[in-house]
């Protein structure tokens, strides 16, 4: 069990993006953010208070949480210092990194000296089987993306919200490290080995009632050169029933990779539909999500009725205007 309130910790991030699992906090657990810890050359703010450790446990603060996911995941040992002033404040300390908190000796022995908890949420907490492939009762929509790190987690959350407003029976499926730390489970599915990772998202999510939708978060990119393995994982895991497409506008090429140019939504459209006939024949593209947080209001206005004018399909920015659209799109 992770303890609340936490302190997000954003340490020297490049870029906001770079502290998306501080945001993805601070978005939907906003009454377990307390408050946020930035190291000298930080690009990243949350809007939170600036609180040292020590202040942050004075105000309540349970745990220090590592809000940056960098590339690789690993823990800088300039973070190091502060994290150990965390456990010696009384915080428990989580992260969900790839370099996990138990393979850094100092602060293992720090946590030993005071009592506290290490938590590695990146750690699969289940020895999942190989996938079957066998088709079960129950819907699931997955959201899929042009790249990394474009909003298909804020999508499924916000379409999870707002089916269970609307008294529909639905379930956010978290497959990463924010999800994860937002609803306290999950499958960290870039940390399961490859054969089992399609088996774990049948395992996420099993067979359920005829009219229950799963909204399974989605990963990487299948035009992504580092991480279409774990998309490819979560279409044929996942079975989904209905995909939608999530874009980010501004961006100028794939995230990490500068050499690529972000793939059309249409290209993303065929090539999706394409891997996820081969386990549900069925499936279909059910709306388009567009991340307008780089836009003003009317630009991603404009954007948004282009988009749909080109597409045929609704949409929409769900956190910005809501994802009803989206839901509507299911029925």
């Amino acid at each position: 069990m992770i303890e609340g309130p936490y302190l997000l910790f954003l340490g020297d991030a490049a870029d906001p993006l770079a502290a998306k699992v501080a945001q993805g906090i601070r978005d939907w657990r906003p009454d377990a953010a307390l408050g946020q810890y930035r190291m000298q050359g930080c690009n990243a703010d949350m809007g939170l208070p600036d609180m040292t450790p020590a202040e942050a446990a004075a105000k309540g603060a349970r745990t220090m949480v590592v809000g940056v996911a960098n590339r690789g995941g690993v823990i800088s040992p300039a973070w190091v210092e502060v994290l150990s002033q965390a456990l010696e404040a009384g915080m428990d300390l989580a992260s969900g990194l790839h370099n996990l908190l138990r393979d850094e000796p100092e602060l293992v022995a720090v946590a030993m000296k005071t009592g506290r908890a290490l938590h590695d949420v990146r750690v699969p907490p289940h020895r999942y089987p190989i996938a079957t492939g066998r088709r079960r009762p129950g819907k699931r929509c997955l959201a899929v993306g042009t790249d990394c790190s474009v909003g298909k987690m804020y999508t499924a959350l916000a379409m999870e919200r707002e089916m269970r407003a609307r008294g529909m029976k639905a379930t956010f499926r978290a497959t990463g490290q924010t999800g994860i730390l937002i609803t306290g489970g999950g499958v960290p599915l870039d940390a399961v080995v490859a054969d089992f990772m399609a088996g774990s998202i049948e395992a996420l999510s099993p067979a359920n009632d005829a009219d229950h939708w799963d909204l399974i978060e989605g990963q990487g990119s299948l035009f992504h050169a580092s991480y279409s393995g774990v998309t490819l994982a979560l279409i044929h895991g996942g079975q989904p029933d209905a995909l939608v497409l999530c874009h980010e506008p501004t961006r100028t090429h794939m995230r990490g990779l500068p050499e690529y140019t972000l793939p059309s939504l249409e290209a993303l459209r065929d090539l999706a539909l394409d891997m996820a006939r081969i386990v549900n024949p069925e499936v279909r593209v059910s709306g388009v999500s567009i991340n307008t947080a780089g836009l003003d209001a009317g630009a991603a206005e404009r954007l948004l009725r282009e988009t749909e004018a080109r597409l045929g399909l609704p949409t929409t920015d769900p956190f910005r205007h809501g994802a009803g659209r989206l839901v509507d799109a299911l029925a």
